[in-house]
């Protein structure tokens, strides 16, 4: 990680702060240690500097939420708020003197209705003990993003995470069906519905959903649920180069296909993951993409879309028979990020999102970008949606390499625009891509952007310096 520790200030203000938090809140609920609240101060996003929080906050309660938010109003204290610190964009990064407010204590599944079709949860309920309750009923909840075994629903709706189902079943904002929300100034407000319908005012929980905690703080959410679908079969198709591998994607997709997964891997990839875990893997593979279906006919499927993959130029296409096939294949991609941080050590992982139809071209672009600073950068992809995940593997100690992974970082969200794509499809904006964003808004929306905070949050003191 690079940044900077800076020691949590110990002054007449901090104990003021501490002193009004404690009025509202159980002792063990308030964290000033700097050895403590040291640990707090980021999340696992590289080239994103985080400060020193005054205070850290583990509240219980609704009740516990507002009174931290009037206390930090009153003293104009900036607030963080965190789940699981798994985000990729530096959003949770804390900065110097703030409150940060982690939301891991408020961890209930309130409500799990099989006839609505909903779960009502608090903030720090992890995403897949909420998958794992639902399926109890029969349920499924579908955002699946790979830190789905830490990860928060909170931080899930806070940066409008995805995953690898979102090409059949969308992403976090689709499930969010309401919201109770602690304002800046304390106050509790409710918004969307629990209902299947509902087009009453404007859509504030879609606002919120995203916003990176910088409009309020989520206490309670009620999410959309689906039936639980059959058990889903994976097929494996090995490629001669990305382009035939994209071209595959665009016959899958423009043949009506639904798979419930479709993901590819480039060569520097399937290398890496080779090197780490031996799976054999042909060193001539140059790309491998993985389909999943979950449909009543999963063999069907698979059968249709492998044919499409041979006439697009697979060289060999593999079909699982069961689940612990399918298991089998979907390890490569499982390993893939653990495989390119072994490469070099550290790994800046890119977001961009792309028309499919332009796929191909990114992945050319990218092994240019790898080319041009010498570095080694991966690509895997949830092909079906378009959204890229180029991983740059650098060694952080050494100061120009640092500093070619962040320009060739930077050439790949420009790369990304030019095509018609957008600069994240799931991580968020956070500390790393704030310029970035105002390039791919324009200066007309981020000045609307600009309003819709200063209307919740006038005093400018929830995640400053965040997204804008």
């Amino acid at each position: 990680m690079i940044m900077s520790r800076i020691e949590a200030p110990r002054d007449e203000a901090t104990g003021t702060l501490t002193d009004r938090l404690l009025a509202g809140l159980p002792a063990e609920a308030v964290l000033t240690d700097p050895d403590v609240t040291g640990a707090y101060a980021h999340d696992m996003a590289s080239f994103c500097p985080a400060g020193a929080p005054a205070v850290v906050v583990l509240p219980r309660t609704v009740e516990q939420v507002q009174h931290v938010m009037r206390v930090a109003s009153e003293l104009r204290v900036p607030v963080v708020p965190q789940g699981a610190r798994s985000g990729l964009s530096g959003a949770a990064n804390a900065s110097d003197g703030c409150i940060v407010l982690s939301l891991t204590k408020m961890d209930r599944i309130l409500e799990i209705s099989p006839v609505d079709r909903i779960a009502v949860v608090e903030p720090g309920v992890i995403n897949a003990t909420l998958s794992r309750a639902v399926e109890e009923h029969g349920l499924y909840y579908p955002p699946d993003p790979s830190s789905w075994e830490m990860c928060t629903i909170g931080g899930n709706i806070g940066t409008g995470s995805g995953g690898l189902c979102c090409v059949k079943y969308g992403v976090t904002a689709e499930y969010v069906l309401g919201l109770d929300v602690v304002l800046a100034d304390g106050r509790l407000m409710s918004t969307g519905r629990r209902t299947a319908k509902g087009v009453a005012g404007y859509d504030l929980t879609r606002l919120f959903v995203g916003s990176e905690g910088s409009l309020g703080i989520v206490v309670r959410a009620v999410l959309a649920l689906k039936p639980k679908p059959p058990e889903q079969l994976v097929l494996a198709a090995e490629f001669p180069s990305a382009a035939t591998a994209c071209d595959a994607v665009c016959r899958i997709m423009e043949g009506g296909h639904v798979p419930s997964l479709l993901e590819l891997m480039d060569r520097t990839t399937v290398k890496a993951v080779n090197d780490l875990a031996r799976m054999g893997l042909p060193e001539t593979t140059e790309a491998l993409l993985l389909a999943a279906f979950d449909t009543p006919d999963p063999a069907a499927d698979l059968a249709a879309v492998g044919a499409l993959c041979e006439a697009a130029g697979a060289t060999e296409v593999v079909p699982a028979e069961d689940a612990a096939e399918s298991e089998m294949l979907l390890k490569a991609r499982r390993l893939s990020l653990t495989a390119l941080e072994a490469v070099k050590g550290t790994t800046m992982i890119d977001d961009v999102c792309v028309p499919r139809s332009q796929l191909a071209a990114m992945l050319e672009g990218v092994e240019r970008i790898a080319a041009k600073y010498g570095l080694t950068i991966g690509v895997c992809a949830h092909a079906g949606d378009g959204n890229t995940h180029p991983t740059v593997c650098f060694d952080a100690q050494d100061d120009d390499e640092s500093r070619r992974a962040r320009e060739s970082f930077d050439e790949i969200m420009a790369l990304g625009l030019e095509l018609g794509g957008t600069i994240t499809g799931e991580h968020g904006v956070g500390v790393l891509k704030k310029e970035w964003l105002a390039r791919e808004i324009g200066p007309v929306g981020l000045e609307m952007q600009r309003s819709v905070k200063q209307a919740f949050d006038p005093l400018g003191i929830l995640n400053p310096g965040k997204l804008f």
